[in-house]
């Protein structure tokens, strides 16, 4: 290769930088150089590893301090030939050193400095957190992403100990959260099992009471089991514990009358049966005078006495006719009374905070769940988004196909959304056709992302009604809880960016 001057080596060394778009480093610029140029390349002076190893040097006794401090300025210098003598010095005045000292037991060899976190080590804590992640459960989809990326990392062959740090904060900060959450579970199924057991106690009267809790409790055990939907069903279990007691009381005062009138209906049958008997001793014995008279008027006492036998026995017998019918007529209010009881507590057992239509939280299961969010979102200093829901033209599919078809609009609309929403966010109908979605851990921008999605998905997903497609569009006004902010504004500023989206045009998302 004819010989350059640095001038064209230079302008070579920039064009090769461009054309290959390397950064324009000192250790690329000196790369390509050497590349270019023919010569050899020398490795980088370890001055930083060297400057470590003088400052874990001894320098107590006589001449070691000068020996260091000579290795030092030999390291700045970057010069490996004034390196070399001054480790030979100092290594001559150890041995010196040792020869001089008296003799005493050997001692251990020095420990061998481990790294941080050695390879060893970063393989124990991975297969620590691949063996705890199934124990805290698949519930939070966080800390299941942030354990995968840590148990990734920490088995890369040479992983930034700065960065390791952080996410190991950082995963158990959350698992700290999960903890937390597990232990809550465990105390509450524990309070939701003994509050079925009193309650089974007291319902001996008829099994099908009992088919609201165990439906409940089957729902709740199966997983994944949350705090959320375990408080739903403590919440519930108690509504229909007070709804039970209240129909059960008005359900055996109905059975009491029932018996009672049935006691009375017996009685008068009784009664009757004597009457009968006597009126027909005495009927006996008129025939019998008639049959011993010898003239005529001995038998008008007779007859006299027959006849009035036979008028009280009428008499008798229409009191007893009128009061056979009341007794029926009351027996057949009892009877559609417990009926009545029946499916109120059939309803009371199913229905004590969801919405019967759609099976979403009503009203005052919205109350009760939001109080609980929000709580939770301020205790732990997490977002939390409310979303104010109303179906665009609802009056005019109630008025042009029915309140049959408006109500399987809403059902659909329920369907949808349920479909699209995260396990973790809770839907309500707040009333008429207006519903309100309560969003964990979700920000303003997440929170118009999640209606705005729902709203493509009802686009897809048509509403059937008689084979006919219709498109279900809503206006939607999305809010984040501020910081000591009661439920109640929150909801406010939902609704009134509610308005406006339906003002803007309807089918429509709004912050607020």
């Amino acid at each position: 290769m004819p010989d350059r001057n640095a001038s064209e080596i230079a302008r070579e060394t920039l064009k090769l930088l461009t054309s290959r778009r390397l950064v324009p480093s000192p250790e690329n610029y000196q790369a390509l150089w050497h590349e270019i140029s023919g010569t050899r390349v020398s490795a980088p002076f370890p001055d930083e590893h060297l400057q470590r190893i003088s400052e874990a040097l001894p320098a107590q006794q006589g001449g070691q301090a000068e020996a260091v401090g000579e290795l030092q300025r030999a390291i700045a210098a970057r010069n490996w030939i004034a390196v070399q003598k001054a480790l030979v010095a100092y290594s001559s005045l150890a041995n010196t050193a040792l020869s001089a000292a008296p003799e005493r037991q050997p001692s251990l060899p020095p420990a061998i400095t481990q790294p941080l976190f050695s390879g060893e080590l970063r393989e124990q804590i991975a297969r620590l957190i691949d063996t705890v992640l199934p124990a805290v459960g698949g519930d939070d989809t966080r800390i299941a992403a942030q354990a995968n990326d840590l148990s990734a990392y920490l088995r890369q062959s040479a992983p930034e100990t700065a960065v390791l740090k952080s996410m190991l904060g950082n995963f158990s900060f959350r698992l700290d959260f999960v903890a937390e959450e597990q232990t809550t579970v465990r105390q509450m199924l524990l309070e939701v099992l003994q509050l079925i057991f009193r309650n089974i106690a007291e319902l001996s009267v008829d099994d099908r009471w009992l088919s609201g809790q165990v439906e409940a409790l089957m729902a709740a055990a199966t997983p994944p089991v949350t705090v959320r939907r375990l408080d739903d069903l403590q919440l519930r279990l108690k509504d229909v514990i007070f709804k039970q007691s209240q129909a059960k009381d008005r359900q055996l005062q109905a059975q009491a009358e029932m018996k009672q009138m049935l006691a009375t209906f017996i009685e008068r049958l009784s009664s009757m049966t004597d009457a009968s008997s006597l009126y027909q001793g005495k009927i006996e014995n008129c025939a019998r005078q008639i049959e011993e008279a010898k003239h005529l008027s001995d038998i008008a006492p007779a007859l006299q006495e027959a006849l009035g036998a036979t008028r009280a026995m009428a008499k008798e017998a229409g009191f007893a006719r009128d009061e056979l019918r009341q007794l029926r007529e009351r027996t057949t209010q009892a009877e559609q009374e417990v009926n009545r009881l029946q499916q109120e507590l059939d309803r009371a057992s199913t229905q004590a905070r969801h919405d019967p239509l759609t099976g979403v939280l009503n009203r005052r299961g919205m109350e009760e769940t939001l109080l609980r969010e929000v709580a939770a979102a301020q205790r732990r200093e997490l977002p939390l988004c409310l979303a104010m829901l109303d179906i665009d033209n609802f009056k005019r599919i109630n008025d042009t196909l029915g309140h049959s078809a408006g109500d399987a609009a809403l059902v659909h609309l329920a369907d949808v959304a349920r479909s699209c929403l995260r396990p973790q966010d809770l839907l309500s109908r707040f009333g008429g056709e207006e519903f309100v979605i309560v969003m964990p851990d979700t920000t303003l921008d997440q929170g118009i992302e999640a209606m705005t999605r729902l709203q493509r998905e009802l686009t897809k997903r048509y509403f059937l009604r008689d084979n006919d497609k219709l498109l279900i569009t809503f206006s939607a006004g999305v809010t984040q809880l501020a910081a000591d902010e009661k439920s109640s504004d929150a909801l406010r500023r939902a609704d009134e960016a509610m308005y406006l989206a339906k003002r803007a045009g309807k089918n429509r998302v709004m912050g607020g």
